[in-house]
């Protein structure tokens, strides 16, 4: 990801992006759906603390371990075992399964290595986000977050939440 993001300090700092999100949503008749695994849920909550969201939100998969991101979103077995969680790959067979399983117009995933800790070729802040929707469109973004774990997972949810707006905002204005 190209550009620079300061750190939100809290969930509450996010409400009014998830809010606009919403908003973009509805207007362009879009519903939405999130697959989660480093940011372990935080974008659905910050989905629902909107009230009215289940206009637009549909639900959100909090897939932490190998086994669940198989069993509920349908990613490979074998891509895990061979290149693990953290990777493009994986990212984008997680936004398919939410798109699938919601039965939705369009879903963000999030995997990434949070914090603490990590490898030189998977480093600390880490994130490989993905946008999947029903027409075809298909957008990866790879970061590497300069937080600690908590700003990692914030800035991650923010990323996610302004993927769904843009695209939501395309496709409103058509």
């Amino acid at each position: 990801m190209s550009k620079q993001m300061e750190v939100p300090r809290d969930e509450v700092a996010l409400t009014g992006l998830a809010k606009e999100t919403g908003l973009a949503l509805k207007r362009a008749g879009l519903t939405a759906a999130i697959a989660e695994s480093c940011t372990g849920g935080l974008v659905g909550h910050l989905m629902t603390e909107i009230p009215g969201s289940s206009d637009w939100f549909l639900g959100s998969a909090g897939v932490y371990s190998y086994a669940a991101k198989k069993r509920l979103l349908g990613v490979d077995h074998d891509l895990l075992l061979r290149e693990g969680a953290v990777n493009a790959a994986v990212a984008g067979q997680m936004a398919a399964g939410a798109l699938l399983r919601y039965e939705a117009d369009v879903a963000v995933s999030i995997t990434g290595v949070a914090g603490p800790g990590g490898t030189v070729e998977k480093p600390m802040g880490l994130v490989y986000l993905h946008l999947a929707a029903q027409d075809g469109t298909n957008k990866a973004e790879k970061a590497v977050w300069p937080a600690d774990r908590r700003g990692n997972k914030l800035m991650s949810a923010r990323c996610a939440l302004e993927m769904l707006r843009s695209f939501a905002v395309d496709k409103a204005n058509g």
